[in-house]
């Protein structure tokens, strides 16, 4: 009996997918997006026949040592689904821009992670507005870090999304939807709760998409009392100060995993730490000096606590176990970072 019941209730989820399937299939919109996460939004929305007219991103940029001239994650999704792609330098004051946009009438764009503020010009094109995908609940969290700034505050288990009627302010217009991640997954770095999230906030888009077309959806103003802001993360932002707990440290590594990556510097070079967790026991050691625990677990003294350290990886090698890594650098047992 329950097993007919299944099979009913997925049935009718799957003729439910189709007929939303077919109400947003006619709906032109124009995407905007540069990062991972907005990589992720596009696909999972042309997988549900949510085509774009047209995909806009940020132009190439060269990446690595070599400099090499890398497109976006963005691209990558438009090429790979053979999309018509624009890459402006510039925005603001870009009549050409403007005029391929008015002209291809569109009915909404979604911007997703691209990363450059839009003019007030451009925001009015589309019939139904410009929307936008943010990874936080607003209005709390707004600006360039959300995520990680989520994860240094060990925030990670209380975010979500938010979809908004953007206007001329970063992160400020009202609120049509929000969902909190129902996950609940601790300890989750940074590439593993954007995923979640941009999954997250594509599932809600293609949701409310039909009624909002529909004028069914009344959006709100957000509360700009409550607002807190993030900021733009530099390169800098990576380095770990041993002064610190290892608690505040670990959510750092959580936080920065994909980039900058939280480092350190051990004889002119600097070593990332990829993984790492906080241990149990406490030391006696100035902060920064590197030691064994009673399991042998590569650690280091922090202001309060202790960090073992999981995954390294030192400047010009390649990502290793801490156990790896201390066979080739027995060394560095009792030095200070």
């Amino acid at each position: 009996m329950f097993y007919i019941t299944l099979s009913l209730a997925f049935v009718k989820r799957l003729n439910y997918n189709k007929i939303m399937d077919k109400k947003i299939k006619k709906i032109r919109y124009i995407f905007w997006g540069t990062s991972d996460f907005g990589a992720i939004v596009l696909e999972k929305l042309i997988e549900h026949n949510l085509v774009p007219l047209t995909v806009i991103t940020t132009p190439d940029k060269p990446v690595g040592r070599k400099r090499i001239l890398t497109p976006s994650p963005v691209k990558k999704i438009a090429l790979k689904y053979k999309l018509p792609i624009l890459e402006p330098s510039q925005i603001k004051d870009n009549s050409e821009l403007k005029k391929q946009l008015i002209s291809l009438s569109p009915d909404i764009f979604l911007v997703a992670s691209y990363g450059k503020i839009l003019p007030t010009d451009i925001l009015k094109i589309p019939v139904y507005g410009s929307l936008n995908i943010h990874p936080s609940l607003l209005p709390k969290y707004r600006g360039a870090s959300p995520i990680q700034t989520a994860i240094l505050n060990g925030d990670e288990n209380n975010t979500g999304v938010s979809i908004i009627l953007m206007d001329e302010k970063i992160d400020h217009g009202k609120i049509i939807k929000k969902i909190k991640n129902q996950k609940h997954k601790s300890k989750v770095n940074y590439k593993k709760l954007s995923d979640e999230l941009a999954n997250l906030g594509a599932e809600a888009f293609i949701k409310i998409l039909p009624d909002w077309v529909k004028g069914k959806i009344k959006s709100l103003p957000q509360a700009d009392k409550n607002a807190t802001f993030t900021k733009i993360i530099k390169k800098e932002d990576g380095e770990i100060n041993w002064q610190n707990s290892a608690d505040s440290i670990e959510k750092m590594v959580r936080a920065y995993s994909l980039w900058p990556v939280a480092y350190s510097q051990w004889q002119g070079k600097t070593i990332k730490i990829i993984e790492a967790e906080i241990a149990e026991e406490s030391n006696s050691f100035m902060p920064g000096t590197v030691f064994l625990n009673k399991k042998k677990d590569l650690c280091v003294a922090c202001g309060k606590g202790t960090l073992i350290l999981k995954k390294i990886q030192l400047e010009g090698g390649k990502i290793l176990s801490a156990k790896d890594f201390l066979n080739g650098h027995r060394q560095i047992l009792g030095q200070i970072l």
